[in-house]
């Protein structure tokens, strides 16, 4: 199996996860608030990547400051990238969330396809861009209509290829596991202060309503995804990632209706079409036509 193809399975893992991110968060969010959900979050995390470290005996990586500019960078645009969805996420729809996000693909392409020097396949570029098509067939709302949210969310999606960026660059250096532990530590003492001083204080009841969610936020999303994603970022290029994201919309619409009982409509069952297509050509093995002499 080629290194590619190791990426594209385990960003096909991830998406199966991180489609349950947005249902598991305004569940939380509804509960004990946005940054409260995102720091408690963060404290689950944080047991997740100290036992891994420990048990694999990885904080000998800690020692090579040859990684530490990386690290610092990584910790603050996604620690920065998260806040700013998780605050934005209480303006917004999520439907609306959905679509302003999934523009991270554009910046990708335009960081570093069009200006950068990561180039794609014609036909993996095809395949990405019918993906977004899809994506935002499915996920944009009827009555779409812009707010302090939206533009929140949207400046998470600029910042989004640079979060990974550093997340790429970093990995060089380091685990998956040290990094997401390091990113957690620093994060975690920032979102917590500013919960504390932005939002009002959470209940007992509503902490325990959110605990379960928090817990798989933690686990689940915060943890074993971020692995994934770490190392699919590991051997695949940022901008292919970025569009295969778009595997994303339709799981959360399927567990959605499974979960919440939110039946999709026509048009966002339509749109799962050109995801499914642009999948499989984003995905397409491309030949070497180099012929030796």
């Amino acid at each position: 199996m080629t290194k590619e193809r190791e990426g594209e399975l385990l960003m096909i893992g991830l998406s199966i996860l991180e489609s349950w991110f947005p249902i598991l968060s305004i569940v939380a969010i509804s509960h004990i608030g946005a940054l409260h959900t995102y720091a408690f979050s963060l404290f689950i995390s944080l047991f997740f990547f100290l036992v891994l470290m420990v048990k694999k005996n990885l904080f000998s990586e800690l020692k090579n400051r040859n990684a530490y500019k990386d690290l610092l960078l990584t910790s603050f645009w996604i620690t920065t990238l998260f806040a700013l969805v998780f605050i934005g996420m209480q303006f917004t729809t999520a439907g609306n969330m959905s679509v302003i996000i999934f523009t991270q693909l554009f910046f990708s392409y335009l960081y570093f396809n069009v200006f950068g020097k990561e180039k794609m396949d014609f036909i993996h570029s095809i395949g990405a861009f019918i993906m977004g098509i899809g994506a935002i067939i499915i996920l944009i709302p009827d009555d779409l209509t812009f707010n302090k949210g939206d533009l929140i969310i949207l400046v998470a999606a600029v910042l989004a290829p640079i979060a990974n960026l550093y997340s790429k660059r970093a990995r060089v250096h380091c685990s998956s596991e040290t990094i997401l532990g390091f990113r957690t530590i620093t994060a975690l003492p920032v979102i917590a202060l500013l919960a504390w001083i932005i939002e009002p204080g959470i209940s007992l009841e509503g902490l325990e309503k959110a605990l379960p969610y928090v817990l798989l936020i933690g686990l689940v999303i915060f943890g074993i995804s971020k692995i994934l994603w770490m190392e699919a970022l590991h051997r695949i290029s940022i901008t292919k990632i970025s569009a295969m994201i778009a595997l994303v919309p339709p799981m959360t619409l399927l567990f959605a209706f499974m979960y919440l009982d939110e039946v999709p409509e026509l048009r966002q069952m339509l749109g799962i079409i050109p995801v499914l297509i642009g999948g499989y050509l984003l995905t397409k093995p491309i030949k070497n036509t180099k012929v030796s002499m």
